[in-house]
């Protein structure tokens, strides 16, 4: 599959190293254009480009990995999202948590990318231990997952599990996301492994 990544910095190109890892291409782009990215994508290595936001959106999954207070100019003035499946992997260190009836981040990121299916994933560890290979000997990685549309979430976890980590679901956006976002979430930080059973074995 090929993915674009918004945002190149710590958390994207940890995302993008599990992804080629996998056999995925990545489509990498920043607020400062692709000429700005060649030696992130020599580094990243085969099945690395770069381009602008607005090509890299047009992927059929997208991961949105920008500082959460610059959402909004990330998502500002892409195309039309048509059920493209968008995963929030922001962290806004500069709001306070949502009280009760407030939305969640993620799901203002919905509001503010219209027409797209948004996953909330890749937000919750640190971008060393993302970029580490999720498969160990005792188990693999928990990543935490929330999202309002079940196929996207399907894809999305089955995407996961193929490269190496355990997606736990954890709901909706408006429970599940408020559970593994900064600030307050209590799994925010949280590396977890589930454990192999080798007791067949």
């Amino acid at each position: 599959m090929k993915i674009g990544i918004l945002g190149a910095g710590a958390i994207g190109t940890a995302v993008a190293t599990r992804l080629l890892a996998g056999g995925h291409q990545v489509v990498l782009s920043n607020s400062r254009g692709p000429h700005t990215l060649a030696d992130t994508v020599r580094e990243l290595g085969p099945g690395a480009s770069a381009a602008d936001r607005q090509e890299a959106a047009r992927s059929e999954l997208v991961v949105l990995a920008v500082p959460g207070d610059r959402t909004a100019e990330a998502l500002a003035d892409l195309p039309d999202w048509q059920g493209r499946v968008l995963v929030d992997a922001t962290n806004d260190y500069r709001t306070p948590a949502p009280g009760a009836g407030e939305p969640t981040s993620s799901e203002a990121v919905a509001q503010q990318a219209p027409g797209a299916r948004v996953i909330k994933a890749f937000n919750h560890l640190f971008a060393a231990t993302l970029r580490a290979d999720p498969r160990r000997p005792e188990g693999n990685r928990v990543l935490f997952v929330s999202g309002d549309d079940q196929e996207a979430k399907a894809m999305f976890t089955t995407l996961l599990t193929g490269l190496g980590f355990a997606p736990i679901d954890l709901g909706a956006l408006a429970g599940g996301g408020r559970l593994h976002q900064v600030p307050q979430g209590p799994l925010v930080g949280q590396d977890l492994l589930r454990l192999t059973d080798n007791r067949a074995q």
